[in-house]
Order: structure tokens, then sequence, then C-alpha cells
């Protein structure tokens, strides 16, 4: 059921692979053939089964469907089936109750993580963007069951495992901050007192457009464009820093300790933290890169990317995650050195692959952390 359950899931990631950076509605119209538009009957919709017996052709034109509609189907049935043998049957995270006691929210919240790691790295492979609606969605949820799962699940419990991020009185502060600053940072952007960067570029370019690689953009100035990104996170930097202050010596302090006394204040603003820390590791390896080399260093799908996934997971796995993301691009370029293929592909998929590993192998890599960090 569970393996089911998630190749329907996604078939409906195959329709927001196609249609979302195409600017299409992923409910409006019905499926249908992109050759020649006849509507996709129900028993021709089957994930995995259809291809399959279809032989991997369009019944009315016979024009090809990819394998990567069955292989995306796949992929996201295994996950499904996999996250829940991972936690549910073999233990693989410590202090995960059971389904119906908790442990169903953690599983869903992570799930809704990985079907978003999959569209999107689909989506930056075949067009070298990822759609910010999807790291927003993903981001929203986590707030919200970050919310929700200290109420679920005791606080300590929560705390214990990191089953959820949670926050405390100074990370709290800080996100508080920090979001306050977002706000007036995306105030003056919407009045035009600042300017966004690359504005001059498409949202979503045709995935025909860009060849199957990077965009041409040797126009633009990318200094120029970097330091209006610098400008826009001055707001956000400045409030976080003064909230911290405020929250943890000034006059608000002792409020402040009893607001984050609420269980799900503290997973909210815990939620809202491991996001302004996965943004902050990518961004500033973003500005600096550029800064340094005078080209673009890094999306800024990746930036959001990371942000959703430190909404998850919290601050700490996604910084490891950020770092761990290198060896899988190291391993691509050794493959491609030996196989004497040069392609060259976006670094969303390696960033996502960095983020599964932490979500697997969470107990592990928290206790070598633990170690080297406490010193011998």
């Amino acid at each position: 059921f569970v393996f089911a359950t998630g190749c329907c899931i996604g078939s409906f990631l195959n329709v927001v692979v196609y249609r979302l950076p195409r600017g299409k509605s992923l409910v409006f119209p019905g499926s249908a053939c992109p050759q020649c538009g006849k509507a996709i009957r129900w028993y021709d919709n089957i994930p995995l089964l259809s291809w399959l017996v279809l032989r991997a052709r369009c019944r009315n034109c016979k024009a090809p469907i990819s394998a990567r509609y069955f292989l995306i189907e796949l992929l996201t049935g295994l996950v499904f089936l996999g996250m829940y043998v991972a936690y549910f049957r073999m233990g693989l995270r410590s202090g995960m109750p059971a389904f119906a006691a908790g442990g169903g929210l953690v599983y869903l919240t992570h799930i809704v993580l990985l079907c978003a790691l999959i569209a999107a790295s689909a989506i930056d492979l075949e067009s070298w963007i990822i759609p910010l609606s999807i790291c927003w969605f993903v981001t929203g949820a986590a707030l919200a069951s970050s919310a929700v799962g200290v109420s679920v699940l005791t606080p300590g419990r929560v705390r214990e495992y990191g089953l959820f991020p949670l926050a405390s009185g100074a990370t709290g502060g800080l996100a508080a901050g920090a979001a306050a600053g977002l706000a007036i940072s995306l105030a003056l952007l919407g009045m035009g007192l600042i300017r966004r960067s690359y504005e001059q570029e498409e949202d979503f370019p045709e995935p025909e457009a860009t060849g199957g690689g990077l965009p041409d953009t040797e126009h633009v100035h990318h200094r120029v464009e970097i330091l209006r990104e610098v400008v826009f996170l001055a707001p956000v930097v400045i409030c976080a820093v003064a909230a911290w202050w405020v929250t943890s010596r000034g006059v608000l302090a002792g409020p402040w300790a009893r607001l984050m006394g609420r269980p799900a204040v503290a997973g909210f603003l815990g939620s809202a933290f491991g996001y302004f820390v996965g943004c902050g590791v990518v961004w500033a390896t973003r500005i600096l890169g550029t800064l340094a080399f005078g080209k673009e260093a890094m999306g800024l799908g990746d930036v959001h990317l990371m942000g959703a996934a430190g909404a998850v997971l919290g601050p700490g796995l996604v910084v490891l995650a950020f770092f761990i993301a290198p060896f899988f691009g190291l391993a691509w370029a050794l493959t491609q050195m030996l196989s004497k293929k040069i392609r060259q592909i976006p670094y969303g998929p390696f960033l996502s692959m960095g983020i599964v590993v932490v979500m697997l192998w969470h107990d592990s890599l928290l206790d070598r952390l633990t170690l080297v960090l406490s010193g011998p």
C-alpha cells in the first residue's frame, strides 16, 4: 500500500516536472499527450503499469513516452517504502514513535521534503532552474508540522531525538528577527526602493530554450547583481542580531523566555531558524563565489531548496548536508573523467543527495559530529 501510494504521488510529480517550468496549471486541464493533444484515458494513466503496457508510446499517435515518467513513479514509490521501512521497521531513527503515535507526522513531513527533492532535481536537470514555489510549499508544511509536532509528541522527546527543529531562546530570537527583516526587505522590494537581482531573466525559461544546459548570462554584470542581494539581505541580518540582543539581554528577556516556553512557539521558530540557516549557508557561498570569480555561483533555487530542508531537518543537519553534497559532485566529475565525457549538470541534485544522506544516517552522523566537537 505504501509503495502504491508513492507511485501515485510520483505520477503527480511527473505533472509538476512537466508543467511547472512551462507556467501551466497543475490541475487543469487533465493529462493529455503533448504531441497529439488527445486526453489520456484513466486506464492509460495507471502508474508504472500503463507505461509498460503501452510500450512507452501514446495509444493514439504512437509518439514515444519518456522513460522519465516511469522512473519518477518508481523512484517515488521506493522512497515512500524505503523511508517507512527505515523509520518503522529497521529503527534507523532513534526515538521514532509508532506511526499512529506521532511518528506518522515526522514521516509525512520528511516525505514532503523528499518528493520536493525529486521534482526539483528533475526540473533542475532539464531546465537548470528550481521553481521557488516547490521550496515555499515544503517550508510552509515544515513550519506547520514543527509547531504541531511538539503537541503530538512531548517537547522532551522532540528535543532529545531531534524529531522536529526546536528553538532555544537565543535561536528563537534570531529567527523572529530574521523574519521581521525579511518582511522589511520584501516591502522595500515591492515599493521599488531596492531592485531585484537578475530581474531581466525569465523566472521559468522554456527547457528547450536552454538546450539542456546553463542559460547564457555573459551579458550580465554578476558582481553588480549580487550586491543587490547583499542590500536585500542587510535588513535580515541587522534585525536578527537586534532581536537576539533584545530578547536575551534587553527588557524583553523575561517575557521572551516565557513565550519560548510554549512548545508550539519553540517548534515554529525552530523550523524558521533552520530555514534561515539553510538559506544562509548557500546564499553566503553564492555571494562570496560570485564576488570572487565574477560568475553566478549557485542559484537562488539552491538557496531556497536548502532553506526548505533546514525547515524540516533543523540548522545542524542542513549545514552537514551542504558539506556532504560536494562529495557527490566530485564522484560525478570522476565518472566523467573516466568515461571521457563532459556533461555539465546543475548542483541541485547533489544537494538533494546530501539531504537524503543526513535523513537516513541521522543518528550516526550526529554521534560523529558530537565526538568531533567534544574533542579528545
